[in-house]
């Protein structure tokens, strides 16, 4: 949209709606792909989700009643209708044709392409890994593992609760399939799921994760408070609505510093646990610097007890005596 064109860097996530990049049958056109790509240099990575943690195999609705003419132009949809989202992707039906369409992007974008999805049976990214092994130089530049734990009021509370893998499982699994074929190095790891704390993203890092993504948390330092009212356009903390008295709720010069410092917070006490470790950045964190724990005083390997929740960052007397 014309709000992601004011410097920062922008991942064009690209679902099963299409938007910017749809006919009039709601079908991709990469003729209208090629040309946001050349409107908006921003445009760092292309990102083709697949599903996410908060309601894998379900798409999404947005009411009529909140599509304006703004968001119908952004869209390429019409005005004052529901705007509804599949629950799969058009453009693609296997691994080989998701393949496919990621070369198609590749080309048509020089940009690095990947994928988010949510983690359940492994089928397909046994056979993800697979079709990469045999087609060198071709498949995704990297992944997103998004656990069944994310997720924001727009979700369906079954789905969030109930549906798909929690991050520490679902990465496991997947990362261990490539690491089996190889392809780890090759590819970008990336976690979501409700780890916008320190130490659950020193964890994923450790786990193999490159980067993570935070969407929950920076929701919550701007105002949100789940009211789970996304879809009624009644928001009450001003967020999610067209309503101009709610709105006043979101003072964007004042929340913009609140995440502001939520960034800065965050970074500074990443750091500081790595230091207490003897590292310089959680980069550095292996599988052997974490432990989940089962019950209080009992301790099992990561390698082993991947899903519990209690979890201890191994501290190393040595750095207090470096430092």
């Amino acid at each position: 949209s014309p709000f992601h064109a004011h410097g920062a860097d922008v991942v064009w996530q690209i679902g099963t709606g299409y938007f910017g990049a749809r006919n009039k049958e709601g079908e991709f056109c990469i003729n209208m792909f090629k040309d946001k790509i050349a409107q908006y240099p921003q445009v760092k990575m292309i990102e083709i989700k697949l599903s996410q943690g908060a309601k894998p195999g379900k798409g999404g609705i947005l009411p009529g009643a909140k599509v304006t003419q703004q968001i119908a132009d952004i869209r390429g949809i019409e005005q004052g209708k529901d705007c509804i989202s599949p629950n799969t992707h058009s453009a693609f039906t296997n691994v080989d044709e998701l393949i496919d369409f990621v070369e198609l992007l590749a080309e048509a974008s020089g940009l690095p392409v990947g994928i988010k999805s949510a983690v359940g049976k492994l089928d397909f990214w046994e056979t993800l890994a697979d079709r990469m092994k045999k087609r060198p130089g071709e498949g995704v530049d990297f992944i997103q593992i998004d656990g069944g734990e994310g997720g924001t009021g727009a979700a369906p509370l079954t789905f969030a609760d109930h549906v798909s893998l929690p991050f520490k499982l679902g990465f496991s699994r997947v990362y261990q399939l490539f690491q089996a074929k190889g392809l780890v190095d090759d590819i970008v790891w990336i976690g979501s799921g409700k780890l916008g704390f320190p130490d659950r993203a020193i964890i994923a890092m450790a786990m193999g994760c490159d980067c993570i993504d935070v969407a929950r948390e920076a929701m919550l330092s701007i105002g949100c408070i789940q009211a789970q009212k996304c879809h009624t356009g009644e928001c009450p903390a001003g967020v999610a609505t067209h309503h101009p008295w709610l709105q006043r709720g979101l003072d964007v010069s004042q929340k913009s510093e609140r995440f502001s410092h939520y960034i800065q917070g965050f970074r500074k006490e990443l750091i500081a646990l790595s230091h207490a470790c003897g590292y310089v950045h959680p980069a550095e964190f292996r599988g052997t610097d974490i432990e989940f724990s089962t019950g209080i005083n009992h301790f099992d390997p990561l390698s082993t007890v991947l899903g519990y929740e209690k979890s201890a960052i191994h501290y190393d007397s040595v750095s207090s005596l470096i430092n």
